[in-house]
């Protein structure tokens, strides 16, 4: 957990804070889009309906936009990001443009008013809040003023009079796009950070991973270095032999060719270790029982001053055959975890914590419990998730803890990984403390039959403390 955790600050690190998250192309086919948009919604009004229409302003704000359009498309690549101050200036021009646009189409009162939400909905998605807030202050300025200030709506002419709405349907109007402008703009803010923090989480576990990864390369190493080193390794063996043999036993360098020999026929045995593969060397390294996987993943944490109490049974009422302990891989996911679970109930027990094991014929069962003070319930429904933070505690000094965020994130998406079902909750009163099931199909945790079978590996379960 310490690892992931300590990672944090590169990850946010990765993108740059003078970059925005909008992209030219982004930009240009939004305003692309606009500009059809408004061309078809004149065409419409002028052509079809036959409204007086101040085409002429309408057309040279319009031209404004695909001419922007233009400039930016042959000075920057496509795939550009924009600069925050310049995503901001494009938004900005936006609004204006549109703005202007209902100002010579009947204010507030033109139903396309609406759109002045896209600018700020695309804001909150790719700006810092402070620039969304900005241009929501503008939207608000411009709504007011289009209220009294603006030309005709574009309608039938009746008696030398256009069409005119009242002016408190105009502000409870404006109070419409405020409102929607500010609900769009949080949501959109708030599922794009949730986003990001789900990315960051992902990123972190795969570094989890990658750790593991390295490791396992190392054994590619080694078997290379293995065959590099064994031919020079058998020429000294074999050049020993030959001076041992001519010298004779009387020589005095005997005990040095033999020590020399000896030395060298136990590199050539190590380097050999080094070739085979885990399941010809140690079938026992490359599976475990139950015991062994709980025992392995609560080591790191023996020497925390707390009682951890390890149990493995299987469910009563079950056949002999089934009642055999279950042996399974070692996958550094499932014990990398556990033992993260295993580490937050250490880190907030009081003086306890409980792993259990049991089984029957279709599952196996893992239940890890603590005596701390157990899950907050309004938490209850996002545990797991990344960066929150849920997990009650009695004292915030040195002693507290604040964690459970992305640490849990990572075991419970490692265990998922591996097949299992992950649920938190709290033990039922007397008692007091967290609860964390996991389950997994035996045909997800265990080993076919026969796959690792030597006298002694599959038993009797026994009880650990």
């Amino acid at each position: 957990m310490s690892t992931s955790m300590n990672g944090l600050p590169l990850l946010k690190g990765i993108v740059n804070e003078r970059e925005s998250q909008l992209r030219l192309i982004t930009s240009v086919r939004l305003r692309w889009a606009a500009v059809l948009g408004q061309l078809a919604a004149i065409a419409v009004v002028t052509l079809i309906y036959g409204f007086p229409l101040n085409i002429g302003g309408c057309l040279v704000l319009i031209a404004m936009s695909a001419w922007l359009n233009v400039f930016l498309s042959i000075r920057f690549p496509a795939r550009h990001r924009l600069s925050i101050p310049f995503a901001f200036a494009l938004l900005m021009y936006d609004v204006l443009q549109l703005a202007g646009l209902l100002y010579l189409t009947g204010g507030i009162q033109n139903p396309f008013a609406v759109l002045l939400v896209a600018p700020i909905t695309v804001a909150s998605a790719t700006l810092p809040p402070r620039y969304t807030i900005f241009l929501g202050c503008m939207v608000i300025v411009a709504g007011t003023l289009l209220i009294g200030h603006h030309y005709p709506l574009p309608w039938h002419q009746d008696q030398g009079r256009g069409f005119e709405l009242p002016r408190d349907y105009q502000i409870g109007a404006l109070f419409a796009l405020i409102s929607s402008m500010a609900f769009m703009a949080f949501f959109t803010w708030r599922l794009n950070k949730e986003s990001r923090q789900m990315s960051a989480a992902l990123a972190a576990t795969d570094m989890v991973l990658a750790s593991e990864q390295r490791l396992h390369a190392l054994d590619g190493l080694a078997a290379a270095a293995a065959h590099e080193l064994g031919t020079p390794l058998s020429t000294i063996v074999l050049v020993s032999k030959e001076l041992e043999y001519e010298l004779g036993k009387n020589s005095p360098y005997q005990e040095d060719l033999q020590l020399l020999h000896s030395q060298a026929r136990r590199c050539r045995e190590i380097l050999q270790k080094l070739t085979r593969k885990p399941d010809e060397q140690d079938p026992m390294h490359a599976s475990l029982t139950i015991v062994e996987l709980l025992e392995e993943a609560t080591a790191a944490h023996r020497s925390s001053g707390k009682r951890i109490i390890i149990s493995a049974n299987p469910l009563p009422g079950l056949d002999d055959e089934v009642r055999i302990e279950p042996v399974a891989h070692r996958r550094p996911g499932v014990i990398y975890g556990l033992g993260n679970l295993i580490e937050n109930a250490v880190s907030f027990a009081k003086s306890e914590v409980q792993v259990s094991a049991r089984w029957n014929g279709s599952h196996v069962f893992f239940t890890i419990t603590d005596d701390g003070p157990g899950f907050a319930p309004e938490m209850m429904d996002s545990i797991g998730e990344p960066y929150v933070t849920s997990r009650r505690y009695e004292d915030k000094g040195d002693s507290g803890h604040s964690g459970l965020g992305l640490g849990l994130f990572i075991a419970k998406t490692l265990l998922e990984r591996s097949g299992a079902t992950v649920s938190f909750s709290n033990l039922s009163p007397p008692r007091h403390g967290a609860n964390v099931q996991i389950s997994w199909p035996r045909t997800a945790f265990e080993l076919p039959p026969g796959a690792f079978n030597w006298p002694g590996r599959r038993g009797m379960p026994l009880n650990v403390a």
